[in-house]
């Protein structure tokens, strides 16, 4: 077998700041030391930042967009292809919806042995309508290309699985991660309570039904948003005097850490970063009970789990924890304990790094030194 490291390539749509981004920044320090990474994503943000700090590197991408454009995803796929035979990868791994498929197809029509796609979310399941079932069709067209399928959540999987958009056999649950033991604990407001909210101001988000919601709160308190998309001016057009807009931030941990609730209200959801971050920084959550978000938030136990879309059961979880310093208290610390047992980077990168190795190794490819300890999802624990 050839003498070297295995070749891999980390593709995602953008390189902003994001819960997916964050879950490819966080892998890139377990990974530098056992591959030949390279990381390539449009933009150049906060991703590009995590690659040259791991000293990874990161390539620019110029023709891949987000939004749907025959002609300009044409043209972004040539470009991934020639991509992938330039650095002759070994696992191709691809991240977000748009580079979900384009990433995959690419890494096909380069022969690159390993095509592996996280889904941070399935977009069939986002969207109604016409939408939806042209993600689907694309998902199930992707199907037969595809590695190996990492879900962020169990929820995540179980859509994939009855949508036929995934098969059984390749697909994993490897749950989201933050470093939750360098995330410093949040400090007690001195006035009213402070409230944030971190999200992308952009649908499956759904920060109009929290406005419903703080205009039925009679507690006082602050709150503050955090986060950048097209629905920004929208919003910023309905907030009350007692919320602040911060656009997007580098310093979300300082931000929690000086925050007494969190609050995440979405149509839909996979397993989101910005609850594990909070819960690492000791905060109650309060979400919408969509996706994966229970498998993070045990209701009654780490924060209040509340149907999607409706504003008088977001109002009352946030009163019920706005009047009631001692509730906080109990689940922030319980969420950051529940973070450190089962979303910390260590479990979460190896997890990654065993993905990598069964997948070489099953094709007699150079495979990683992976960590020898066992592995399990959260979901594998009983009781969990």
């Amino acid at each position: 077998m050839e003498d070297r490291k295995p070749r891999l390539l980390l593709v995602i749509t953008l390189s902003e700041l994001g819960g997916a981004q964050t879950a490819v920044s966080l892998l890139l320090p377990g990974l530098a030391d056992r591959f030949e990474v390279t990381v390539a994503a449009q933009g150049r943000g906060p991703l590009r930042d995590a690659a040259e700090g791991a000293g990874v590197p990161y390539v620019e991408l110029e023709h891949v967009r987000r939004s749907i454009h025959p002609w300009q995803d044409t043209r972004g796929l040539v470009e991934l292809v020639r991509l992938c035979r330039r650095l002759r990868p070994d696992i191709v791994h691809a991240h977000s919806s748009k580079l979900g498929v384009l990433g995959r197809l690419a890494a096909w029509l380069a022969r690159v042995p390993v095509r592996i796609y996280t889904v941070h979310g399935w977009s069939f399941a986002a969207y109604d309508g016409l939408a939806g079932r042209s993600y689907l069709w694309f998902e199930r067209l992707m199907r037969p290309l595809t590695t190996a399928v990492v879900c962020v959540a169990e929820a995540t999987r179980g859509q994939g699985l009855a949508a036929r958009a995934c098969d059984d056999a390749r697909t994993v649950v490897i749950h989201n991660a933050v470093d939750v033991e360098s995330s410093a604990t949040h400090v007690e407001s001195s006035g009213p309570p402070q409230i944030v909210s971190v999200g992308r101001f952009a649908y499956p988000k759904d920060f109009a039904t929290l406005l419903e919601a703080l205009a039925l709160v009679e507690t006082d308190y602050r709150a503050t948003f955090v986060g950048d998309g097209p629905d920004l001016a929208e919003v910023a057009a309905a907030v009350p005097d007692q919320v602040e807009l911060l656009g997007a931030r580098a310093d979300i941990s300082d931000l929690l850490r000086r925050s007494d609730v969190f609050v995440l209200s979405s149509h839909s959801e996979g397993f989101p970063v910005s609850i594990l971050e909070a819960m690492a920084a000791g905060l109650p959550v309060v979400a919408t009970h969509v996706g994966g978000v229970a498998e993070a938030v045990v209701a009654g136990e780490t924060g209040i789990l509340v149907p999607a879309a409706d504003p008088h059961a977001l109002a009352h979880a946030l009163e019920e924890l706005l009047a009631d310093v001692e509730l906080r208290r109990r689940l922030g610390a319980a969420g950051r304990a529940r973070a450190l047992r089962l979303f910390d980077t260590p479990r979460y990168r190896a997890a990654h790094l065993d993905l990598y190795r069964r997948e070489l190794e099953r094709l007699e490819l150079p495979a990683p030194v992976t960590p020898s300890r066992r592995v399990l999802s959260a979901s594998a624990e009983p009781g969990e």
